[in-house]
């Protein structure tokens, strides 16, 4: 038997990682090869923890460094103008942003003023979703307005399986209704495992907003 105390032979440990890689790129490779289809996807960002829309506008500039067109409308923002509305407003030619709403629903306490301003909101959103040259469009807290029953469910879903093939969705907000998750191709959920305003620590501007 080897000895424990004895040290690993370089050569030997480099040969089993070099091994374990090679079977790892064959086993991604064999998946990138059966993922050969091209689609408009559904991407649904919800749970209570911070990211969700950094994630959106993110997707935003990927979008626009391929050259791309998108639209953007936030459903709850608007009483606090935001980093990335003030950015890409920058690139109107390029994004088209809209804020159709008052702030949040435990600030403006008249539901039937968020409604109209809702589905104000959602005639945008449904003419940027028939049009073929936006290749983005971002829903902004459009879950907290479902969530809310401001809007139904079915319009949504419908409006969305209507939109021209090849342009991608992204919808944010926490409490994403079942519906939505299972029409979604790609669901993720942002978890709290910390956040700084639970340490007395109010929102900071380039951070929260």
């Amino acid at each position: 038997m080897p000895d424990h105390d004895t040290p690993t032979d370089p050569a030997a440990t480099e040969a089993r990682h070099q091994a374990k890689m090679q079977r790892h790129k064959a086993a991604v490779d064999a998946r990138i090869a059966r993922a050969d289809q091209d689609a408009g996807l559904l991407l649904v960002l919800t749970g209570p923890g911070k990211g969700k829309s950094s994630s959106a506008f993110g997707m935003v500039a990927r979008t626009l460094g391929h050259g791309g067109k998108v639209g953007v409308v936030q459903f709850i923002k608007g009483a606090i103008p935001t980093g990335e509305e003030r950015f890409f407003r920058r690139f109107p030619d390029e994004v088209e942003f809209h804020v159709t709403g008052e702030g949040f629903t435990w600030e403006t306490q008249n539901r039937a003023r968020d409604i109209a301003r809702v589905e104000a909101g959602w005639a945008i959103a449904r003419g940027l979703l028939q049009r073929p040259d936006i290749a983005l469009v971002v829903l902004d807290e459009l879950n907290i307005v479902l969530a809310h029953d401001y809007l139904p469910v079915a319009t949504v879903l419908a409006d969305l399986a209507a939109r021209p093939a090849g342009q991608h969705v992204v919808v944010t907000g926490r409490g994403a209704p079942a519906a939505l998750l299972d029409a979604a191709h790609t669901v993720s959920e942002l978890k709290v495992v910390k956040h700084a305003f639970k340490q007395g620590i109010r929102a900071q501007a380039g951070i929260e907003y």
